[in-house]
């Protein structure tokens, strides 16, 4: 974190990434117990959606989020292709199971595991300590980062290609094979939003998939050649920097997302979402329904609307965070803007 010269700088207890940014031990125990809560919520809105769902109404008016995201990858459907919500309630319930197992994670690196993994007795376990301005380590810890992001690419292919997914051209859920078609998904790059092959989506995640785990693979196995100078990135390397562009991947994620889910009937089908948005400026750039639901939809907006205008929110703010930490790292003191405040007045 940035000091500003101050090597024995405190911080709030505001600035939680603060107590772990040279604690690899405590790092790990906060990504653990962060999964466990994302985990919670998952399956306990999932749950809870489905406790009021009303299968009369289109679910897009339901203002539910959870619901719909199952819908479209198949849960919920019995053989004859009818929604009935089989297997909704087991999902709501393992991730409420696997919430404990994270948060249990989470506290074990904590209270019984070193806070630093570099006094662990483990050798393995010494691969991934943190040193934020060494792009070996670096790059070995982004390495399988990477793998796991492919392999979850995997399990999504292969789950539409063997169970199937929702296939709103039909109206039911059909098995659906990757087409592998690189001038196709290389022309997808441009007009994604309007995309309607469940074929083209899996053959995207299928690429994906490939280069992510290559990448994966090539970071582990690969180390800085030559020197490391400035032009490799020497002496910018740090955990504000790091943090930085972890917001920049979150925030662009989440835009990419709102538009997408915003115009985008196949991936998002209108029977689980609701009818597509209208983007306007009210106050800030967003979607409105294109449909009236007052007195239909709670509050009176569709799913795809909560969906998109929450996403493109917290998008925006994490672009802000990005370049908040990013200016930080490179050594702007934001301490200097309010000091000039001052002396002016």
């Amino acid at each position: 974190m940035q000091t500003y010269g101050n090597p024995s700088v405190t911080y709030g207890w505001w600035a939680g990434n603060s107590m772990v940014t040279n604690r690899s031990g405590r790092f790990i125990a906060s990504h653990a117990a962060h999964t466990g809560l994302i985990a919670f919520a998952a399956g306990a809105n999932t749950l809870w959606e489905f406790a009021r769902y009303d299968p009369s109404v289109n679910m897009g008016h339901q203002a539910m989020i959870h619901l719909p995201h199952l819908a479209s990858i198949g849960i919920g459907f019995d053989e004859a292709g009818a929604w009935t919500g089989a297997g909704v309630v087991t999902i709501g319930i393992l991730h409420l199971i696997l919430s404990m197992v994270y948060g249990a994670g989470g506290l074990m690196h904590a209270v019984v595991f070193d806070g630093d993994i570099q006094q662990s007795n483990v050798i393995q376990a010494k691969k991934f300590k943190l040193e934020w301005d060494n792009p070996d380590n670096q790059t070995f810890i982004l390495g399988h980062h990477l793998l796991f992001f492919g392999v979850a690419c995997i399990w999504f292919v292969e789950w539409a290609r063997i169970h199937g997914i929702y296939d709103p051209a039909i109206g039911a859920v059909r098995q659906v094979n990757y087409n592998l078609d690189l001038t196709a998904i290389w022309g997808h790059q441009f007009d994604f939003l309007s995309i309607d092959s469940l074929e083209d989506v899996m053959g995207g995640h299928a690429f994906l998939a490939f280069f992510e785990m290559g990448g994966g693979v090539f970071h582990i196995c690969t180390k800085q050649i030559g020197e490391y100078t400035k032009f490799k990135g020497a002496g910018l390397l740090s955990a504000e920097a790091i943090l930085s562009w972890s917001l920049a991947g979150i925030g662009w994620m989440a835009i990419v997302v709102a538009f997408w889910a915003a115009q985008n009937t196949t991936v998002y089908p209108i029977e689980w979402y609701g009818e597509p948005l209208i983007q306007k400026f009210v106050i800030a750039p967003g979607w409105v329904d294109s449909v009236d639901l007052t007195g239909i939809a709670p509050f009176g907006h569709s799913s795809r609307c909560y969906l998109v205008n929450f996403h493109y929110i917290v998008g925006f703010w994490a672009i802000q965070g990005h370049l908040w930490h990013a200016l930080r790292s490179m050594g702007f003191n934001f301490k200097e803007i309010s000091n000039r405040f001052a002396v002016a007045s």
